[in-house]
């Protein structure tokens, strides 16, 4: 086992090992480390069931099919194929959570991809980018949403109400520069592509199973269920439907076990930081003037210099709790922003990681420069509509 990890998992298990030295030693009280992973809780058991569902809707062959079916729709259509591939990230990565989509809509997409005969490097950048910047609609499309749900104080509804305009302008602009730098025909080449064969499923059972659990999820987040009920309560059908047809493939490498190492560590190490300096600096980089274009700018910044999740703890620890707008506004920052250097998500850390396997290459160089331009336009353009929707 020890020998499969790789530097990320060290670096997960690393950040809990310091969180457990900062309790053992005192540098954070037992008491608030207590609190702080009582607040997470929920959170984790959500990670968990949504993660399973997503492994399990994957091997049921259901992201298959959807996507096969698109590149048949487009009928040889780059455009077409290009508002099909965006839409169907964006769709997954609101309701099924960002990582669904670079951890597993990414493969799937890049499988199609020699089928069609299509460039992948196209394809692999809009998972990512959509992965990142249309996570803001609801609570569940980021763990940052989560986390800032009991301070921001809005449910899932009166979250969406909030962002549903920032996340139609992140949407837009992220297609603007999808299309510019990877989907025209000067970057692509190809006038037209060749619409693949479509395949049967293999077990229509767990096809049926896996589609039903996911309709069932994205009707108990539309009835305001709390996530923490919603997704493994989803999860257990097509749980359940392996074990009957499958019980090979339900193995231990389905927890996300990483995932929930690396936030766990999250939630000792930064309130530790921030009991010795650490808000003392988040406060002066925000200002009292409490600008929202400003937080924005922090929050993205900060997420592409450390990573969107320890950015957005670190800075919302000196937010008050009645400063909604401010909240949101740095939601839009640590959500849109984290879209130009390989770690500022988790997303985008394991996307890499499929790219590799994929044998795609990303030209690092244009993923760096093109992402600093969404990252500056798209931050820009979705706190102006989150202050203009106030």
């Amino acid at each position: 086992m020890w020998r499969r990890l790789d530097v990320l998992d060290w670096i997960r298990i690393g950040l809990l090992t310091l969180g457990l030295i900062f309790v053992a030693t005192g540098l954070l009280p037992l008491q608030d480390a207590v609190e702080s992973l009582d607040e997470i809780g929920p959170l984790l058991v959500f990670l968990v069931g949504v993660i399973v569902l997503a492994e399990l809707t994957k091997e049921a062959q259901v992201f298959d099919a959807i996507a096969a079916r698109m590149a048949v729709l487009g009928r040889g259509n780059y455009f077409a194929l290009f508002v099909l591939c965006t839409a169907f990230a964006s769709f997954v990565t609101i309701f099924l959570n960002l990582d669904t989509t670079a951890v597993l809509l990414t493969p799937v997409m890049l499988a199609l991809a020699p089928k069609a005969r299509i460039a992948a490097l196209p394809l692999a950048m809009t998972t990512i980018w959509l992965a990142n910047t249309a996570s803001l609609l609801l609570p569940v499309s980021n763990l940052t949403n989560l986390l800032g749900m009991e301070k921001i104080g809005l449910d899932a509804q009166g979250f969406a109400a909030r962002m549903w305009a920032p996340q139609i302008v992140a949407i837009a602009v992220t297609m603007a520069f999808l299309w510019t730098f990877y989907w025209r025909r000067g970057e692509r080449r190809d006038l037209r592509y060749t619409p693949p064969l479509l395949e049967p499923v293999g077990d229509r059972a767990l096809f049926a199973a896996a589609s039903a659990a996911c309709a069932l999820f994205i009707g108990l987040l539309l009835l305001n269920v709390h996530v923490a009920v919603a997704a493994p309560a989803s999860a257990l059908i097509i749980v359940v439907a392996f074990a009957v047809r499958a019980r090979e493939r339900l193995t231990w490498a389905l927890v996300p076990w990483q995932l929930l190492i690396f936030v766990t560590g999250l939630f000792l190490v930064v309130p530790t930081l921030s009991r010795y300096g650490l808000a003392d600096l988040m406060g002066w980089m925000l200002g009292a003037e409490r600008d929202p274009y400003r937080t924005a700018a922090v929050g993205a910044g900060l997420s592409n210099l450390i990573n969107n999740l320890p950015a957005y703890k670190a800075v919302e620890a000196v937010i008050p709790s009645g400063e909604q707008g401010q909240l949101l506004a740095l939601l839009t920052g640590t959500n849109v922003g984290p879209v130009v250097t390989p770690w500022a998500s988790l997303a985008t850390l394991l996307w890499f990681e499929s790219c590799g396997r994929h044998g795609v290459k990303v030209p690092m160089r244009r993923f760096l420069l093109t992402g600093a331009g969404l990252a500056v336009v798209g931050v820009l353009a979705t706190a102006w509509a989150l202050v203009v929707t106030t």
